[in-house]
């Protein structure tokens, strides 16, 4: 009953932190912008390099599980992507909002939450949530926030100053660089392995705080809409492990075990992911923060409901 609330307790915890820190201004103005691009430029894809290059392809190829996970994602991220460009809104903000609403901790509240209530066996289709929430969803979000905030109009000059954007971002670089260590069979030495540990470790937590931070630092006229707010948490934590379960147990059948697992990661609050990329990109982040902290406040209920549900 518990497990949810003790898990996503660190969050809150690192959140406050961040929040602390900037009103009684120990970090000045500037500290979210900073902390942010550390997490941008060094410790995240530090973590997608570590996470694709220790992944195996036995644990990684479970096609029914990744067409459910994966539809489920894309699907809300799709519909909300629709919907808030009709508004209408800008492409960037758009797929941000997209992420909002499809992107799952999977990451931070996953692991420990599927091996409190599903046990081990259900790790490793956490592993691959994780590599299709955190590198393939979230490249895909960055292919097309670069497109929206290219002004070229000619489509062979658009294509080209989107890639060499995306050349240069290190979210897309990385992982692609990690994938070359299973593919070429090589290993990772032990020094380096440490090194990728160490800063990859520090993603989540910074991510967190950089939101405290940036919480902190609001002010109250620029609040943004809590009809966004809602409906976005709406999609993450209802919408989103709906589609999932029809995808898993009616579409495409899986095991109970590989069932619970899909619905119960799609059910997850919404990661740092989309508030790093709309921190870095310098878009409006005020319904991202709210998402990510109402989402985290509320599946607390709705998971403790699902596993009581479900153990039933």
């Amino acid at each position: 009953m518990f497990a949810p609330l003790l898990i996503v307790l660190p969050i809150f915890g690192l959140i406050f932190a961040g929040w602390l820190v900037r009103r009684l201004q120990v970090l000045g103005p500037h500290a979210t912008t900073e902390l942010n691009r550390f997490v941008v430029y060094l410790a995240l894809p530090a973590l997608l390099f570590d996470i694709i290059a220790h992944a195996k392809w036995a644990d990684v190829w479970q096609p029914g599980f990744i067409a459910a996970f994966g539809l489920g994602a894309g699907l809300i991220f799709l519909l909300t992507l629709a919907m808030r460009l009709r508004r209408p809104r800008h492409l960037a903000d758009a797929v941000i909002d997209g992420l909002n609403a499809g992107y799952a901790n999977v990451g931070f509240v996953g692991f420990p939450l599927i091996a409190v209530a599903l046990g081990p066996e259900a790790l490793a289709p956490t592993l691959v949530a994780t590599i299709i929430t955190v590198c393939v969803l979230f490249g895909i979000a960055i292919v097309l926030i670069e497109l929206g905030l290219q002004t070229e109009r000619q489509l062979h000059r658009l294509l080209t100053k989107t890639a060499r954007s995306l050349i240069r971002n290190p979210l897309l670089v990385a992982p692609i660089l990690g994938a070359m260590i299973p593919l070429s069979g090589l290993t990772i030495p032990t020094p380096a392995e440490t090194f990728l540990k160490l800063l990859g470790g520090a993603a989540s937590p910074c991510a967190l705080v950089a939101l405290g931070l940036f919480l902190a630092g609001q002010r109250a006229e620029k609040q943004p809409s809590h009809a966004a707010t809602t409906l976005l948490v709406a999609f993450k934590l209802i919408l989103q492990p709906a589609i999932t379960w029809v995808m898993a147990a009616l579409v495409f059948q899986l095991s109970p075990l590989l069932t619970h697992a899909a619905v119960l990661l799609a059910a997850l609050p919404t990661g740092t992911g989309p508030f790093t990329l709309a921190e870095f990109y310098r878009r409006e982040a005020g319904i991202t923060g709210r998402v990510v902290l109402a989402s985290t406040i509320v599946s607390v209920a709705t998971i403790t409901f699902y596993l009581t549900l479900t153990a039933s």
